[in-house]
């Protein structure tokens, strides 16, 4: 490398070190008091590999060595969770006490796990909603280990509980990881009942204030959204996001938008519709065909 070329670099590289001077977010350089992203994602698979325990985790598993190989990943979670619960709670909890922000953690940690068997209950159903509502699903075996829909509503089961016991971001990277797995994107906030099925899954997009019922379907590129996110944070806490009744059918590329959107049971919303006004029960939304043009060039 030449003298010029020396005499650039060494600029180029004093300029960004002088950049990381200041008090921007962008700078925070604090790396032991912020959450491990790849800590919290490996605390996600061990978790599936918890939640069911014959589909995920090594072939060399055993039935008959089950019980110990469930209860060392189970240990192994508690610990780790714990350690990053104790990490992110420092965002929100206004105390210096270190005791004191441990033993939250570690009654949040042990309140989360405590919730798996009604996580597994609920997954129960969304594993059969998905086998009785695709033709093509040959299994439910082909449904847990193949359905992109599937894994994404297993990450936001999990993500949701620790959401509910106002753990600050590892909900969000859990829920953030499947969407970048999967194309699925559930904020942890929303609120999914029983028997809920993502078909294809790819682009849908639930928000924070959705609320859904049970035996919901919904198709690809759906979204529930809200009408405006121009009020930026003065909406914080504000419902934005619609409501699904029970047994209702969302097909693919339909939007679904605002907090005062209601949609109530046994309606189904055709594909490619625009959605701002609550829709009454037993309805059928469509959009007017539109006209399609076929010409031959000869």
């Amino acid at each position: 490398m030449g003298k010029l070329n020396e005499q650039r670099v060494e600029y180029i590289v004093q300029a960004i070190l002088t950049d990381y001077e200041d008090n921007r977010a962008i700078n925070k350089r604090d790396i032991y008091n912020r959450p491990d992203k790849k800590a919290i994602i490996e605390i996600v698979e061990k978790l599936m590999m918890i939640i069911y325990p014959g589909y995920y985790g090594d072939n060399i598993y055993r039935s008959y060595s089950l019980k110990n190989n469930m209860s060392a990943a189970i240990e192994d979670v508690i610990y780790h969770l714990h350690k990053q619960i104790m990490v992110v709670l420092r965002y929100t909890l206004e105390t210096e006490n270190n005791s004191e922000v441990e033993e939250r953690a570690e009654t949040i940690t042990y309140d989360f796990m405590e919730k798996i068997p009604q996580i597994r209950a609920f997954l129960d159903t969304d594993i059969q909603a998905a086998f009785d509502g695709d033709p093509a699903a040959k299994s439910k075996d082909e449904v847990i280990l193949s359905y992109p829909g599937m894994y994404a509503i297993s990450v936001y089961r999990i993500a949701h509980e620790l959401f509910l016991l106002d753990v600050p971001m590892i909900p969000r990277i859990m829920t953030e990881h499947a969407h970048s797995v999967t194309g699925i994107d559930i904020h942890p906030g929303a609120e999914i009942g029983r028997f809920f099925f993502t078909d294809h899954g790819t682009g849908i997009v639930i928000g924070e204030t959705t609320v859904i019922g049970e035996h919901v379907k919904i198709y690809q590129g759906v979204t529930l959204g809200g009408l405006s996110t121009k009020g930026g944070q003065k909406l914080k806490g504000i419902k934005r996001h619609p409501t699904l009744m029970d047994n209702v059918t969302v097909y693919s590329n339909s939007s679904i938008l605002g907090g005062e959107t209601v949609i109530e049971e046994n309606v189904v919303v055709g594909g490619n519709a625009f959605v701002t006004e609550s829709v009454a029960r037993d309805s059928r939304v469509t959009v007017k065909a539109q006209e399609l043009q076929v010409k031959n060039k000869r």
